[in-house]
């Protein structure tokens, strides 16, 4: 395929997506085509049943009215995508009554065109002030005194003027009731995360033949998301890690380049319908050492030992001490200490490629049915390389289930 071929087909891949130019060792490989199968979207019947929930979270806990800013929990509650300025959108989940909407006027017609459930829109103009169309609508609600909770994530300046426009108002944390109703996966949302992740494992089965000695990570990345996009996502991110710097989780600022025998780790994911995938591989181009292929297969078992000690009912911190046990029976550690594992083995996952809870030493949160999790044990040897492999599961009433079965050997990363 000739570059200027390959540049139209790019460009009509995704609405938006931005034109990738493919290392010149590519240029005569094709792309990838769609990943078959059909992806099913949030329904709207889907968000009111996770308000409902809310309430029910909310009533049993005395809070009258929920407030969310734009990002992945309005998204989640209410389908508005939107981005967060001084200008502010957000909306009120009551107890009892519609959601209301508060928006500048002259955005309303956006919010509008991503709003997936019913509520009451609320517009304010420049010289007016959006608390206080909040302080109206929680007064109309009955939740002047409050409790209100608010988002984890709202900004204080909005905190802070909601307290001076309704200084009656009783504020405390949303978070049990916002991570009460997004920590539980639905079917629905698991299959968005098994498509994204089907994609990322596709993308690597195309990108890894491909790494050569003298390529760059942003060739990599280039490759990667181009594989990306051809088969239906929308790349989230892609890290790409050689020799030493992978010894280090998130890289280096030293130039890195492929070298023949040496490591390469990819920590890449992808959207579906906005939700996440998180998949890393590590490989040699080349042939592998004894050194490369013992870590290798030790963090492989490290995936295995955290797999197995997710069980339903256990503390979600228990999998990360499993780990760290095994590996210090290796001689690794001990606690973080390197060389070894010096981050968590693994964190929640959904909308938020980060989301509560994560699986590190006291985190005491039980494991249930519908949580959703990476497992990446990876160990790290300053000054030498790092390994890391990441795959995510979920939660079944029978225990986890993958979203992505790890690979056999470093020789078939993937």
């Amino acid at each position: 395929m000739t570059s200027v071929k390959r540049r139209t087909l790019l460009n009509g891949m995704a609405a938006g997506a931005t034109l990738l130019t493919l290392p010149a060792i590519t240029l005569a490989d094709t792309l990838p085509g769609p990943l078959p199968g059909k992806t099913t979207p949030i329904t709207t019947s889907e968000r009111e049943a996770r308000i409902e929930q809310a309430r029910r979270l909310m009533r049993a806990r005395g809070i009258r009215a929920l407030i969310v800013e734009p990002g992945s929990s309005l998204i989640y509650f209410t389908g508005i995508q939107w981005w967060r300025s001084e200008r502010v959108t957000a909306a009120v989940i009551p107890l009892e009554g519609d959601v209301v909407i508060v928006t500048p006027f002259f955005e309303a017609p956006s919010i509008r065109q991503t709003l997936n459930i019913p509520a009451e829109i609320r517009t304010w103009n420049e010289d007016e002030n959006p608390l206080a169309l909040i302080a109206g609508a929680l007064r109309e609600r009955g939740a002047a005194s409050g409790p209100v909770a608010i988002e984890e994530t709202v900004r204080y300046f909005i905190v802070d003027g909601l307290k001076k426009a309704l200084p009656s108002v009783s504020i405390l944390s949303g978070a049990p009731v916002v991570r009460g109703c997004r920590m539980h996966k639905s079917a629905t949302e698991i299959a968005l995360m098994k498509r994204a992740t089907d994609i990322t494992i596709a993308s690597y089965r195309y990108v890894i033949p491909h790494v050569k000695p003298g390529m760059t990570p942003k060739q990599i990345g280039e490759m990667m998301d181009a594989a990306t996009i051809a088969l239906g996502g929308s790349p989230e991110f892609t890290l790409i890690l050689t020799g030493e710097a992978a010894a280090y989780p998130h890289g280096s600022r030293a130039p890195q380049i492929v070298r023949e025998n040496d490591i390469v780790l990819m920590d890449c994911g992808c959207t579906v319908e906005g939700y996440q995938s998180d998949v890393s591989r590590t490989f040699v181009p080349g042939k592998a050492t004894d050194r490369q292929r013992q870590v290798w297969n030790q963090v492989r078992q490290g995936q295995q030992v955290a797999f197995t000690a997710a069980k339903n009912g256990a503390p979600a911190g228990s999998v990360d001490d499993a780990v760290r046990r095994y590996y210090e029976s290796l001689g690794y550690g001990p606690g973080y200490r390197l060389p070894g594992l010096s981050h968590r083995t693994g964190h929640g996952i959904g909308l938020d490629g980060h989301e509560p809870v994560n699986l590190v030493h006291g985190e005491m949160t039980k494991l249930e049915p519908g949580m959703c999790f990476s497992d990446e044990p990876g160990i790290y040897i300053p000054g030498e390389f790092g390994v890391r492999l990441e795959d995510c599961f979920h939660m079944t009433d029978a225990g986890p289930a993958w979203f992505s079965e790890p690979p056999d050997s470093i020789d078939h990363p993937a």
